[in-house]
């Protein structure tokens, strides 16, 4: 007789484990960078203040900045350093605004960005969220070989 094996969905939102991650190091000011639905939607931005995290978001010219980088440059494999000095110049003024910390929220952006570029923490949600996804997975497997 075969058993079947119940599965289980869950459902890991990328803001959440960002969010959980910079509640961790006790700051409660973030700059959101990505791409212009990322930084003007509230998808992000509600969670982050759902776990009383402020965030920032950059004016109206740098986001169009910000975005186009994105899809014009870093989407197709292009790292281009006067891009990477005009990211700085708008991280520099965010984080003089304020922030405690930059949201990475697009996955081309670290390859562009990097911690050491900028003197707050940085959080690359695609790594934040890999981690997370794996170590629920590893727990979640933990779980089901105990429970046998």
């Amino acid at each position: 007789m075969l058993l079947k094996k119940q599965s289980i969905f869950l459902v890991l939102h990328i803001a959440e484990a960002t969010s959980k991650n910079i509640i961790e190091k006790k700051i409660k000011k973030v700059a959101l960078l990505g791409t212009k639905y990322t930084m003007e939607k509230d998808f992000f931005i509600d969670v982050l203040t759902s776990f009383g995290i402020e965030a920032m978001i950059p004016n109206a010219k740098e986001r169009e900045v910000i975005h186009n980088v994105i899809y014009e440059e870093l989407s197709i494999g292009n790292v281009n350093p006067v891009s990477k000095e005009r990211y700085l110049k708008i991280v520099k003024r965010l984080i003089k605004g304020g922030a405690e910390g930059i949201v990475l929220g697009c996955t081309e952006i670290p390859l562009l960005i990097y911690q050491e570029d900028i003197s707050v923490p940085v959080f690359d949600t695609t790594r934040i969220h890999a981690t997370a996804a794996f170590n629920l997975s590893t727990k979640n497997q933990q779980q089901q070989q105990q429970q046998q």
